[in-house]
């Protein structure tokens, strides 16, 4: 009775620090929400701190993030039961949307990121310090997004864009326009130091990492602008959309996880690990690459702002299964 006692005490403080990790994002958007609310920034500061965050610190941030990371996280089982439970939940809205929606091709891409792109940095890693009791649970995933998901997406909608505006592509613009997207590049950057265990000067560093620690602050408070000054989260033409999308993110997902692992022959604390991880909310970097290109930008901001929230009693449920 008492070690359940001391158990049941351990889980109630983990959650609660998972909550105190909500809550400093949500403090990071709220500064968005009252900046736009006394006129200090509008819909163009917002798309200025957008693309900001998109072409300039996010490729420092994910330069910094695979550089310095792990690489050997990389090739975990957890990280494959994480991938498979990625491409239910993407499989699932690709066939909801050709059954329902029939939209174009990078209505297709944002949606997809939606019901599957996991925030495993800025709240993962918090998530995964005070659920898990280590950070390096979120290293795998985070590799697989900005190192696979990531690039794929963004290759997509520079193809789409091109296609759009009439433009020929040679067969040579076809193969290097995914590396010519800046975050793309940041990540292929980082790879190439860390591989080749190269040190930068102090300098460059410190630089790079300062540029990087911009990314997440510009993103949260450009969401935040969003909130004030876009419709109210939930109402629109898009409504139906999101709440599959929802259902797909914080129910599906972390189910197929929790499937798979048994599958996998996982023990019970991996378990717990890949389902928090498959639970976590929609990223924030979704929408700023969706204001990026002006699509689904509704889809994406309500993605992340329901998601955020709905995550909590999700999270909750999981740990008082598996925690």
């Amino acid at each position: 009775m008492l070690g359940q006692g001391r158990a049941s005490g351990l889980t109630i403080r983990r959650v609660v620090q998972a909550l105190g990790a909500f809550a400093s994002i949500w403090l990071v958007i709220a500064a968005g929400w009252v900046a736009a609310h006394l006129r200090i920034i509008d819909m163009g500061g917002m798309r200025l701190m957008s693309n900001i965050a998109f072409l300039i610190a996010s490729p420092a941030l994910m330069f910094n993030l695979v550089g310095r990371g792990s690489l050997e996280h990389a090739f975990s089982q957890t990280l494959i039961v994480s991938a498979l439970a990625v491409v239910v939940a993407a499989t699932s809205y690709l066939v909801f949307e050709r059954v329902a929606l029939h939209q174009d091709k990078q209505g297709d891409v944002i949606g997809t990121l939606c019901s599957c792109y996991t925030n495993a940095g800025n709240l993962g890693l918090p998530i995964a310090i005070s659920l898990l009791g280590d950070g390096a649970w979120m290293a795998p995933i985070m590799l697989m997004q900005v190192g696979f998901m990531q690039p794929i997406a963004l290759a997509a909608l520079d193809l789409s864009v091109a296609r759009r505006n009439g433009e020929r592509l040679s067969a040579l613009r076809y193969i290097t326009m995914p590396f010519r997207n800046p975050i793309t590049a940041g990540i292929l950057a980082g790879l190439a130091v860390n591989l080749l265990h190269l040190q930068l000067p102090e300098m460059v560093a410190s630089g790079v990492s300062m540029v990087g620690q911009m990314a997440i602050p510009m993103m949260l408070m450009a969401f935040g602008v969003s909130l004030r000054l876009s419709p109210l989260p939930g109402k629109g033409p898009h409504s139906f959309e999101l709440w599959v999308t929802m259902a797909i993110k914080l129910l599906l997902m972390p189910l197929a996880a929790i499937g798979i692992g048994m599958l996998f022959g996982l023990a019970r604390h991996e378990l717990f690990a890949v389902a928090v991880i498959a639970a976590l909310p929609t990223a924030q970097n979704v929408f700023v690459i969706s204001a990026r290109y002006r699509v689904r930008e509704m889809l994406a901001r309500d993605a992340v702002f329901w998601s955020t929230i709905l995550t909590v009693p999700t999270i909750v449920a999981i740990s008082a299964l598996l925690g």
